[in-house]
């Protein structure tokens, strides 16, 4: 208790700037750590909606009547972005073959572009906020460094007018310095851990994506083929 109150004491007998750097950090780190638990939540979510749909895709269903549940289900924060990729696709691919004389080259090269677009939009929200998971991982050890270099500096100086200069001095000044490298570190710290971690996960989950969009891809040439043949 008694160590839990001096931290206490140098931080509110530091210099105005080294509070404000303190703040900061403080903010950072509580900023980051609510980012890191929506990232969880969000990527999870959309991991796990993934993988229901691909059971269901592969299941071998009708493609328009999964169009339809999708459709009736609505496209809010509740859907799966691969279900969101395939709407985009066959909802494309269904416009395309009703337009009289479009070649079936057209037709899929069309589903594939929308799903593209799709892809895109998905990878961005599930790279949302990680820059800033990755800005406070790579400037809060300077920003803690620069509290601690102006609270050593104010110590010296305090120090110059004394004929003597003691440990019991010198120390409270370094120590409450050192307050912001702590805070600095531990704002960086876990926020560079969540980046990696959630990066990697970002980078598996648009790989998911693009590999599904080729195999769609796939599926709707062969069924293009097979029309086109069954119509001669």
């Amino acid at each position: 208790m008694t160590a839990d109150v001096s931290v206490t004491q140098l931080i509110l007998d530091a210099s105005l700037l080294v509070q404000a750097v303190m703040l900061l950090l403080l903010l950072a780190s509580v900023s980051s750590w609510a980012l890191i638990f929506f990232k969880r939540h969000s990527l999870k979510k959309a991991e796990q909606g993934a993988i229901n749909f691909e059971e269901e895709f592969w299941a071998g269903g009708n493609l328009a009547e999964i169009y339809k549940r999708i459709n009736e289900e609505g496209q809010g924060e509740s859907s799966a972005g691969l279900e969101r990729i395939f709407r985009a696709g066959f909802q494309e691919f269904s416009r395309m073959r009703k337009q009289s004389g479009a070649p079936p080259a057209s037709v899929v090269e069309a589903a594939h572009r929308a799903m593209r677009v799709s892809v895109s939009r998905e990878i961005d929200g599930a790279e949302q906020h990680l820059p800033f998971l990755a800005t406070v991982g790579s400037v809060s050890p300077y920003v803690g460094l620069f509290g601690t270099v102006w609270g050593i500096m104010n110590s010296f100086r305090a120090l110059a007018g004394q004929q003597q200069a003691t440990l019991a001095t010198v120390a409270p000044g370094i120590a409450e310095a050192l307050i912001a490298t702590a805070l600095g570190l531990f704002a960086a710290i876990p926020a560079v851990v969540a980046y990696n971690h959630y990066s990697n996960r970002a980078e598996r989950l648009a790989n998911r994506y693009e590999t599904f969009v080729e195999e769609f891809t796939s599926i709707l040439e062969r069924h293009t083929h097979a029309a086109a043949t069954a119509a001669r």
